[in-house]
């Protein structure tokens, strides 16, 4: 098993989503979770920077499904130089329109997670 480069965290939210998924949908983001936990360069198939954002999206596909996960880098303005991240928010990717509450939401999370600590 490969060593561990980055350690996730996991807002209330994001487990919710999670533990309401399918289990072959569980399956892929324990794939691609896995994959962000273990490699230095994560192609962006799997995790892409969000324009205009700090924030980044963990993308997981399933036939024409796509699934979405905001997450933020907590110690560097990087996903590849980051040891720590947090996902935040989850949705079922339906058009673009939808990221820009889906953002929204990510953030105003990511200010209550760091209110809390």
């Amino acid at each position: 098993m490969k060593s561990t480069i980055r350690h996730l965290l996991f807002s209330e939210e994001f487990k919710i989503y999670y533990a309401n998924l399918p289990l072959r949908v569980q399956r892929k983001y324990d794939y691609v979770l896995n994959i962000l936990r273990t490699q230095y360069v994560v192609s962006t198939k799997f995790v892409k920077k969000l324009e205009n954002s700090s924030l980044y999206e963990l993308r997981v596909s399933i036939s024409t499904n796509e699934y979405r996960t905001i997450l933020f880098s907590v110690d560097s303005e990087t996903i590849i130089e980051c040891r720590k991240a947090i996902l935040l928010n989850s949705f079922l990717k339906k058009d673009s329109k939808q990221y820009k509450n889906e953002i929204l939401y990510a953030e105003n999370l990511l200010k209550k997670m760091e209110e809390q600590l």
